[in-house]
């Protein structure tokens, strides 16, 4: 989890202690804040009303299949759903968690979320279906507000490539291979973590 001593149990029930390994508090949440803060534990796909539920604050860990794209795969995806040619994409995009990252040997981490190319693809793909954004830095009020209306959030996570490596069961290529490590991958996490930056209108930034 990103608070110390902070694992899942229900999703809306406090964490358990996970083991030793110390993690870092995001600097936005204030001192302390994380004696009061449960953890989440969010099972993907993620039904309309869990999605609904979270709020700028909380905290979580993913478990389930998520997408993980950036620039060229998210910039095709929002062409094919733009065309009506999504064709079974369209399936994996329903409760999706997309993670903004490529997808390499050498681990998974965030990239910035308010590049042109991933931020944009923010509203038209909530409006398909994606339930929670996940990646890094500050995107516009307007974007907020598109999301929002579809009733998606928006996550950050930590640059933590080693703890994410350990998250990982399986991961395969669902789409663009020509793309390398910045395909459409469909990664299976156990306690991937993140915290709501965005939601309902409202934004840490």
């Amino acid at each position: 989890m990103l608070c110390p001593g902070k694992a899942p149990a229900d999703w809306r029930t406090p964490a358990r202690e996970p083991g030793n390994a110390p993690m870092r508090v995001p600097d936005f949440l204030a001192k302390g804040a994380c004696e009061a803060l449960e953890s989440l534990s969010i099972q993907t796909p993620i039904p309309p009303a869990v999605a609904g539920n979270l709020k700028v604050g909380d905290a979580f860990e993913l478990h389930g299949k998520i997408l993980c794209a950036r620039d060229a795969a998210l910039s095709r995806l929002v062409h094919l759903r733009e065309t009506g040619t999504l064709g079974e994409l369209a399936a994996y995009l329903q409760g999706a968690v997309n993670f903004h990252t490529a997808v390499s040997d050498a681990g998974i981490g965030p990239t910035s979320s308010n590049k042109v190319e991933i931020e944009s693809s923010i509203g038209p793909l909530s409006a398909a279906g994606v339930r929670i954004h996940l990646g890094k830095g500050a995107i516009s009020p307007a974007t907020v507000g598109r999301m929002s209306s579809a009733g998606s959030v928006f996550a950050v996570t930590p640059p933590a490539t080693a703890l994410f490596m350990d998250k990982i069961v399986s991961r395969r290529i669902l789409a663009f291979p020509e793309e390398g490590m910045e395909a459409l991958f469909e990664l299976e996490v156990r306690g991937l973590p993140g915290i709501v930056a965005a939601a309902g209108g409202k934004s840490i930034y």
